[in-house]
């Protein structure tokens, strides 16, 4: 993350290449009419124009210096949508824990946030198939002082963990047998740096591509990244597979949207669009990764 992913509603970034910013509009999807295929989708392709909510989190989608909304998602979502006859994408940033409230809510279409398909989530919202499939990692001190190589390592060894508000991780943390009183919460990546600076807490765990790009902005400052793990939570692993989200009536513009990705994927088109956020071969989705196999967890 940048400045800060979880102001909700706070800004509104037009996509398009002629303007950077602009007012987002909501929709108003008529459940009947998406099943009969006129609905957001068809709203969408009429207007030229979708709505979409993001979270200010890099790499993952963030607002660059000049103002323009980029990252991974949105870079993406520029392809897909254009693909589909939509040029004009208006992008909302959004808090992360109203994302999906957000999008019930029809303030925009879709979400695009390098969300993890998870199954509670997958009661609330209809997830597009993965773009990336992501492992976690630790940011740490350099020479990693306490150990940290494992999700196990910082509940056996008592240790204060910082996490992101309404991030997995947090679970993930308490479920490998962190106290719960040592699992620290921060607003955005900025935020959880500057705890573990100040030694309010003893690493950072996210996903190692989000600490990997934390991590070039605070080069020489002292700290470093631990290789990257898959968590085992109730004898299953934990990969994080980040994905569009759509309101469960659209299931026109899901399946439209899985399409596009899916002939981005087939022609080997996905990475290039990705490579540039530090994503590697190492995170595309292989042909089993799906957003049912990750909606059941």
């Amino acid at each position: 993350m940048t400045s800060s992913r979880r102001d909700f509603l706070r800004t509104a970034v037009l996509l398009s290449a002629a303007a950077p910013l602009a007012a987002a509009g909501c929709s108003t999807t008529d459940p009947e009419k998406e099943k009969a295929g006129g609905g957001t989708l068809q709203k969408a392709k009429d207007s030229g124009t979708i709505t979409v909510g993001f979270a200010n989190e890099a790499p993952y989608g963030y607002t660059d210096k000049s103002g323009k909304l980029t990252g991974e998602a949105p870079e993406l979502a520029r392809i897909i949508f254009k693909n589909l006859g939509i040029d004009e994408i208006k992008g909302v940033q959004v808090d992360f824990g109203g994302l999906i409230g957000g999008l019930n809510a029809k303030r925009f279409d879709a979400i695009a946030a390098g969300m993890f398909i998870t199954p509670e989530r997958c009661a609330s919202a209809a997830f597009g198939n993965p773009e990336y499939v992501a492992k976690s990692a630790f940011m740490v001190p350099e020479g990693n002082p306490k150990g940290l190589k494992a999700a196990e390592d910082p509940g056996k060894k008592g240790v204060k963990v910082g996490v992101l508000t309404g991030a997995v991780e947090a679970g993930y943390a308490e479920k490998t047998g962190v106290k719960k009183g040592d699992v620290k919460t921060f607003a955005d990546q900025a935020s959880a740096y500057e705890g573990l600076k100040a030694g309010r807490i003893d690493c950072i765990w996210l996903t190692r591509i989000s600490l990997a790009d934390l991590l070039t902005k605070h080069k020489g400052e002292g700290f470093e990244v631990t290789d990257a793990f898959t968590p085992v939570i109730d004898g299953k692993e934990q990969l994080g597979a980040g994905a569009f989200a759509f309101r469960k009536a659209d299931s026109d513009l899901l399946n439209a949207w899985n399409a596009e990705l899916g002939k981005l994927q087939q022609g080997s088109k996905l990475l290039p669009v990705l490579q540039p956020f530090g994503f590697t071969q190492a995170e595309m989705p292989g042909p089993d990764d799906t957003a049912a196999k990750f909606c059941q967890g």
